[in-house]
């Protein structure tokens, strides 16, 4: 990719509206930018992350079982209405009518709707276990939408639900997204915490929230320094090992919830056991803020200069940075380490515009790619190129017939495993 042809409308200045970090930095690098309160358009580079964080959360909700389905965004409110919902979730649920003068709403969470179809589909213990899954848009009327992307009135966020035979049934399926949701946040390079949580009004009675540790999050967690055990607020020492609690903040990006039957039994969603008797589906289900989780990473990984990202979610690995694209060597040089990387399967863009170096640094850092190729005249004198390492600013000389064993190793080094 060409930086020329990109389009990433970057701003020199923190915008006036944005109040944490990742909101100024994602309007500055060019990856969002606002329609109305709460309510943003992803332009090519934060789409580009989105896409990332979707596919690991993918992957990993498929290999622990899930199987992906995508259900309307526009509920009928009678759904709502069966599980009380409607007159308890409040003015955050967008409601409206259709000409029919029937109600509906513009979905914040799915498990009416799921539900309804598990009722309709499963009849038998033979198709259980059963976990569904979707990454779609979801909708919260707030009543004042702020942070950015992170506290917004429409977000994308993945949802799967679990649908069992009995209670130790369902504990399996939960401690199975547990374990992948602690993969989903290694593979992002991310720094998380798992916390019990109140299950507020989804429901059920046992939840996890996963936190990215962040000191500007708005969430305030108590750590053991010792088993490394996270706990809420109201308590002084760890529960296993007695040792004074430590306090640190993070954001919410993920939480998971045991339902059991608080949605399956209003809404009948029954199946008919061995013994051939008739019991209610015991349900668990598990969200992830894609959105969020991109913010958190920047408010995880970010200095002065711009963003740090971690090297899986990046919307690109590797900039090449010509210092003089006029120059005919170095503009060689540059089209050629990009055709080399590009071929070894590297994700790269090459700064490619006349404009000054100092214009091209500054941008890249904005825009935190983790690894920076500069090709300078001094350099190629010696045959060697410099990399610049974004997370941690380490700068290397390189030879040039080098390159790629040397980002082989960068690359491991920077890649959570």
């Amino acid at each position: 990719m060409k930086m020329s042809e990109l389009f990433a409308p970057t701003l020199k200045e923190s915008p006036q509206e944005a109040e944490v970090v990742s909101h100024s930095y994602m309007i500055r690098a060019g990856m969002i930018r606002q329609l109305s309160s709460g309510i943003y358009t992803f332009l090519p580079l934060g789409m580009r992350v989105i896409e990332k964080i979707s596919n690991i959360v993918r992957e990993e909700m498929n290999l622990a079982g899930g199987q992906e389905i995508l259900m309307p965004a526009m509920h009928p409110g009678e759904l709502w209405k069966e599980t009380g919902r409607w007159d308890i979730y409040g003015p955050e649920l967008i409601r409206f009518k259709d000409r029919r003068e029937r109600d509906f709403c513009l979905g914040p969470t799915h498990e009416e709707i799921i539900t309804d179809l598990a009722r309709r589909e499963i009849k038998s213990y033979r198709q259980l276990p059963l976990m569904l899954f979707q990454i779609q848009t979801k909708f919260r009327d707030e009543i004042r939408p702020r942070f950015g992307i992170m506290r917004s009135r429409e977000f994308i966020m993945k949802d799967l639900y679990s649908f069992d035979r009995d209670e130790a049934d369902m504990e399996k399926s939960y401690q199975k997204m547990y374990q992948a949701y602690c993969k989903v946040f290694d593979r992002c390079g991310l720094e998380y915490l798992a916390v019990p949580a109140d299950s507020g009004v989804i429901g059920g009675k046992i939840s996890h929230e996963f936190i990215i540790v962040a000191p500007t999050g708005e969430e305030r967690i108590l750590i053991c320094p010792e088993c490394k055990t996270a706990f809420p607020e109201g308590r002084e020492e760890c529960e296993h090992c007695k040792t004074p609690l430590e306090e640190t903040r993070g954001i919410e990006v993920g939480h998971i919830f045991q339902l059991g039957v608080k949605y399956s039994e209003p809404m009948r969603a029954y199946f008919v056991d061995q013994d051939g008797s008739e019991k209610p589906l015991v349900m668990g289900c598990y969200g992830i803020g894609i959105g969020r989780t991109m913010a958190a990473a920047i408010e995880a990984n970010h200095d002065q200069q711009g963003i740090r990202w971690p090297w899986s979610i990046a919307p690109f690995e590797i900039e090449i940075i010509p210092i003089n694209s006029k120059e005919e060597k170095i503009r060689a040089t540059s089209k050629e380490i990009y055709s080399q990387l590009k071929d070894e399967g590297y994700e790269l863009i090459i700064d490619d515009r006349d404009v000054r170096a100092g214009f091209k640094f500054s941008e890249a850092d904005l825009i935190g790619v983790p690894v920076q190729i500069i090709v300078g005249e001094k350099l190629l004198k010696r045959n060697s190129l410099e990399v610049k390492i974004r997370t941690n600013g380490e700068r290397i000389e390189v030879e040039k017939t080098s390159i790629g064993s040397a980002l082989e190793k960068i690359k491991n080094n920077l890649v959570r495993t």
